[in-house]
């Protein structure tokens, strides 16, 4: 099964070589599409390699992941996201869109931001462990991931939750944060007629798990990340400004503070790999 949603954001440095490491990514079906953002499958095979450290940025996101004989539902980390993956192995996982995974259990998302993973089965019931064991029963190979996919379809589909006007105002400001790059601060969302500050503030806390000043950074970041490992990189005050920082300073210390080094030593760093 072939990637069909796009390239991935987020990953700070180039993947491993090709040869030793795949990544898919599957839209889900129309209609689960409220929901589900896309389904992801990653595989290795690093025996006689050394280990490989993937890092990345994460999205505003939950994800369901399942591997090594379990399954976790993991909220959205704070800062860097990092893995190590060494000899032979695979993760598939639902990533959820924005909002989307709330409607599925009723409890605030900011809740499993602060647990970082739990278990699916108190969150989803028993249902969510007759999946995990039908997914792990697979194969973890290419072959299998229609397979996972259509296990994975048809939990969502048995529990399917019912319209919920508040996740298509959460993800439509997501989307906004996103693509406009004039969307800066907060206030930056407020329209007439619209949510209050207050009110913004609690949705995204119940239904995305972290505040939006958090996913104007994050995604900020992200964009950031993309232009620094451009041939050559912008200049860093012109670079701060178009993504609505204050001043250069301020940028760089929000850089380094999530990336773990300043926006000159990533640049440097990107090109040498």
């Amino acid at each position: 099964m072939e990637s069909n949603a796009g390239k991935p954001r987020g990953l700070l440095y180039p993947r491993p070589d090709p040869r030793h490491f795949e990544h898919v990514r599957v839209l889900p079906a129309e209609d689960l599409r409220p929901w589900v953002e896309h389904f992801w499958a990653v595989r290795w095979d690093l025996r006689g390699q050394p280990p490989y450290l993937q890092q990345s940025l994460s999205h505003p996101s939950v994800h369901w992941a399942f591997q090594d004989g379990t399954s976790r539902v993991g909220g959205v980390p704070q800062g860097r996201f990092s893995i190590t993956l060494e000899g032979l192995g695979g993760v598939f996982s639902i990533k959820f869109r924005p909002g989307g995974f709330f409607p599925f259990v009723g409890t605030p998302v900011s809740a499993l931001t602060r647990q970082r993973t739990v278990s699916p089965g108190p969150l989803l019931g028993p249902a969510a462990l007759e999946l995990e064991a039908a997914i792990l029963a697979t194969d973890v190979t290419r072959d299998a991931d229609r397979e996972r996919i259509a296990l994975a379809e048809a939990f969502l589909r048995a529990h399917k939750p019912r319209p919920d006007p508040n996740v298509a105002l959460v993800q439509e400001l997501v989307a906004r944060i996103l693509e406009d790059r004039a969307v800066t601060k907060v206030e930056d969302l407020l329209t007439p007629g619209g949510p209050g500050l207050r009110t913004l503030q609690r949705l995204f806390s119940r239904y995305v798990g972290v505040n939006p000043k958090w996913v104007i950074q994050r995604y900020r970041l992200h964009e950031a990340a993309e232009r620094l490992r451009e041939v050559p990189p912008p200049e860093l005050a012109r670079l701060a400004l178009e993504l609505g920082y204050f001043d250069q300073a301020h940028f760089i210390r929000d850089f380094r503070r999530i990336v773990g080094c300043t926006p000159a030593e990533y640049a440097r760093q990107a090109a040498r790999r």
